[in-house]
């Protein structure tokens, strides 16, 4: 199947029925001009004309859109304090992502956080990839009115990278390989994307050791049922060479702090406090080490 018949069977899921009402409340809420964007650390959206019943209508669409991972938004004074407080990641990369005038694509880009900070670089343009109507319902909510014409968000995943082929100078995989029962072929789909020579940026789950080897969990891993793998440094970078990446970069190594990832309102649900073991904070529930990230980056030949 061709990737623009996939992209429109996809565009089908904003009708279900738990999504469907949130697209029918979004187009009802208000056009706005005069509007004033900060991409900062809170990405801000301001407004002097927005009336307090606009804003009361534009609170209520987005806490419709519960639960807000990745951010956070101010929306004409609508705090949306997502669980991740994103920028803590996106600070660390900052200073190795040189992205001007590049074609840039986010592989797992939830809401769209990363793809509207990166806007400061003045790349030529960034695909937004993700396949989760409510995130992209997140995203257009957020996008109508900080109204970038560089971002497309499209409801795809790794998989379908390779129909994107050789398009982009720069990928973000950011918190997405653990998901993968597969990451050398989720590695590969990442690759084909890439011109020659282009840069993917990576971060995943990691365990300390000097032997190429993984953790495997039995069933969950931090209460998240759908983690694979937990490499060493050493069995990513095995990955990577044998998906056909070269130059293999540590960039940092950072353990997951509550300060950066902690429940909210905007989440009704558990957190990082919540998956660690009450009597030892260096060990998940489960027993094994901690959450800790690697960051990467590496080259297609």
């Amino acid at each position: 199947m061709d990737l623009e018949t996939i992209i429109a069977e996809r565009r089908a899921w904003l009708g279900w029925k738990n999504i469907a009402p949130l697209r029918e409340a979004m187009s009802k809420l208000p056009e706005v001009g005069d509007v004033e964007v900060e991409l900062g650390d809170w990405i801000r959206v301001r407004s002097e004309t927005v009336t307090p019943g606009e804003r009361e209508a534009i609170e209520e669409v987005a806490r419709m859109m519960k639960p807000w991972r990745k951010g956070p938004f101010d929306l004409f004074g609508v705090h949306i304090d997502s669980e991740w407080r994103s920028f803590v990641k996106y600070n660390l990369l900052r200073p190795y992502l040189d992205l001007e005038e590049k074609r840039v694509a986010d592989v797992g880009c939830n809401n769209g956080y990363y793809m509207f900070r990166m806007l400061e670089f003045s790349p030529a343009s960034i695909l937004g990839v993700d396949p989760s109507p409510l995130f992209f319902s997140q995203f257009e909510l957020l996008n109508r009115y900080i109204r970038s014409d560089r971002l497309r968000y499209e409801m795809l995943g790794i998989e379908h990278m390779p129909g994107y082929a050789d398009m982009f100078d720069t990928v973000l995989c950011l918190g997405v390989l653990y998901h993968r029962s597969d990451p050398i072929v989720a590695l590969k789909s990442l690759k084909r994307s890439l011109k020659r020579g282009g840069e993917l940026i990576l971060d995943t789950f990691m365990i300390e050791g000097d032997e190429p080897i993984c953790l495997v969990p039995e069933s969950t891993y931090s209460k998240i049922s759908n983690v694979h793998f937990v490499p060493t440094v050493a069995a990513l970078e095995n990955w990577c060479k044998k998906a056909g990446f070269e130059r293999f970069e540590v960039l940092e190594t950072v353990k997951t702090e509550p300060q950066e990832q902690r429940k909210t309102e905007w989440i009704d649900g558990e957190s990082l406090q919540e998956f660690l073991d009450p009597e030892n904070r260096e060990l998940t529930v489960e027993g094994y080490p901690a959450p800790k990230r690697v960051y990467i980056r590496t080259y297609r030949k």
